[in-house]
């Protein structure tokens, strides 16, 4: 459980880092999330949860 949070952390900062770093490129780059398609979405979302739960399992195994 411990890790869980500090990942949860971790994930808010640098996502905190990155809107108080670049603000305006994350303004358009949250516009442009507008012009790509839900299955487009939807399966680049699908590899990032992949390739994250190969990463954990890696280095917890």
């Amino acid at each position: 459980m411990k890790e869980l949070i500090i990942a949860f952390g971790l994930f808010l900062f640098i996502e905190g880092i990155l809107y108080a770093l670049f603000p305006s490129k994350m303004k358009s780059m949250l516009q442009k999330l507008n012009e790509v398609n839900d299955s487009q979405l939807r399966t680049g979302g699908m590899v990032f949860a992949i390739i994250g739960f190969i990463i954990i399992w890696y280095l917890k195994g």
